[in-house]
């Protein structure tokens, strides 16, 4: 027996009272239907380890759209396919807000910040958030400038590499976490800045520790994982050094603030710190103000770049869709100057392609958890107040009601009879509702700009070619992530 199934043993053993307790005193009522947990391990066993989400939809064959499961102790409601995602985000929003507790992330953030938190402190933040990060410019011109700013380092870096083989993840980090630090600190970093390279690699493990196997088991299992030695350990180390970084920002910050004229996201929260310093209950302190600042940091860095370093692949893996894009970037744009965000109108198929990428890869397909905080009635069924609820967006980025081929890469997904591009309202790879994801705009942005401007100068391919590429996941749980690979960018 591997050490896994000896922890995951373990614990199910010292769950069971906790469990059975919480069993009695929940009774299912008029719970959604689900599989019989086991009063150990819950319906674990009847979970794909690699890709859990797989096992929900295949359970939803048999028990329908709304269906309970236990993973270990833990009730939780899921939702498979667009409908069912839309009614409860959607037309019952007020009901589905609460995040459920997020061990992994609890720990990263030591409890505060806007990703994990509820009720008050989440309205605060997530309102100063949304408000000040339009005020610094996402979705605007301004932001716009910034992006196209940072293609040309771009474009420069994949230069340097003079058509050799090369792994584009840093890269693409790199760049985009630099329009994320431009939001946050102010500042971009300068490629070859060992400590800025550093912080980029360290997130990038912290999202592949959350999606994989150990990450896993320390979300169901966090009471007994903080007691046993574990890979956990270094991640955490790492996730201490990023926050170090962040609070010498804040610092640096601190000491040259002015009330005329915020240059960033750190500045504006400073600000209100000072406004509300005299609030004992103001959510604007210290501790909200790093680890909010380490949530943007990680989501916009990671979940855009990982995007980018997909639809290169995608774009190797079926050449004849980045040749098509490329011809329609020369009509409409040529070489010239680099696309800018007008053009996308006129550029439905590089638009399509762009979502699509976003579609197939699925990036987050469980979305992030939440939690009833009080007793929901929906669809004729009861979600009782504790109860964690999975909005299955892989479910929705892959409903054969929407989606002609839910499982091939076909831009065509997005465009009509006449070649003009196409909406489509299944298209929930941000989630939707009160917690959609607050970077959405600034995400749209990058990820039309990057890869449109790539495409202006790079053609892309395998040192093998097309066929040797595998654009399966590498790990596939909280977070898919693509497998690394090399590509070779040649100058058009």
């Amino acid at each position: 027996m591997g050490l896994t199934s000896c922890l995951v043993l373990v614990a199910a053993v010292l769950a069971v009272i906790g469990f059975l307790t919480r069993s009695r005193r929940n009774p299912r009522r008029r719970l959604p239907p689900g599989p019989t947990p086991l009063p150990l391990l819950g319906n674990i066993l009847q979970m794909d380890k690699d890709a859990p989400f797989e096992s929900f939809v295949r359970l939803s064959e048999r028990y329908g759209p709304v269906l309970t499961v236990y993973l270990g102790g833990q009730r939780t409601v899921v939702l498979v396919g667009y409908e069912a995602v839309r009614d409860a985000l959607l037309q019952q929003s007020d009901d589905f807000t609460g995040r459920a507790p997020f061990p992994f992330l609890q720990r990263l953030t030591r409890g505060y910040g806007l990703a994990i938190s509820n009720g008050r402190r989440w309205e605060q933040l997530r309102g100063f958030t949304v408000n000040t990060l339009r005020d610094l410019g996402m979705g605007r011109r301004r932001l716009e400038e910034q992006i196209l700013e940072e293609s040309q380092h771009l474009r420069t870096a994949l230069e340097d590499t003079q058509g050799s083989p090369c792994d584009p993840t840093f890269t693409l980090s790199r760049a985009v976490s630099n329009v994320v630090s431009r939001l946050l600190f102010g500042q971009r970093f300068d490629y070859a800045d060992q400590r800025f390279l550093r912080m980029v690699q360290l997130l990038h493990k912290i999202l592949r520790s959350i999606s994989g196997s150990w990450g896993q088991l320390y979300n169901l299992f966090p009471w007994l994982l903080e007691r046993l030695p574990g890979p956990h350990e270094e991640i955490f180390s790492g996730a201490e050094e990023v926050r170090r970084f962040v609070e010498e920002r804040v610092r640096e910050h601190q000491e040259t603030l002015s009330a005329h004229g915020p240059r960033d996201f750190i500045d504006c929260f400073l600000l209100r710190m000072q406004q509300e310093q005299d609030n004992p209950s103001s959510e604007f302190h210290r501790d909200n103000l790093v680890s909010t600042v380490l949530n943007l940091l990680l989501a916009g860095t990671e979940t855009t770049s990982t995007t980018l370093r997909y639809a290169l692949l995608l774009l190797i893996k079926y050449p004849h869709v980045q040749e098509r894009a490329q011809r329609e970037i020369d009509e409409v744009v040529g070489r010239e100057r680099p696309p800018a965000m007008e053009d996308r109108r006129s550029l439905p198929f590089t638009d399509a392609v762009v979502h699509e990428v976003q579609r197939l890869l699925d990036v987050v397909p469980m979305s992030m958890p939440q939690i009833a905080t009080r007793d929901i009635s929906f669809r004729g069924y009861t979600i009782p107040k504790g109860t964690v609820v999975i909005p299955l967006l892989h479910s929705v980025l892959r409903d054969s009601a929407y989606w002609p081929s839910p499982r091939a890469f076909d831009p065509g997904h997005f465009l009509d009879q006449n070649g003009g591009f196409k909406r489509n309202p299944a298209f929930l790879p941000f989630s939707a509702g009160k917690r959609s994801c607050v970077g959405e705009p600034l995400a749209r942005m990058e990820l039309f700009l990057f890869l449109a401007s790539l495409l202006q100068r790079f053609s892309f391919s395998a040192p093998l070619g097309p066929d040797s590429v595998d654009i399966r996941p590498n790990l596939s749980a909280i977070a898919n992530l693509p497998r690394p690979y090399q590509l070779i960018a040649r100058p058009r």
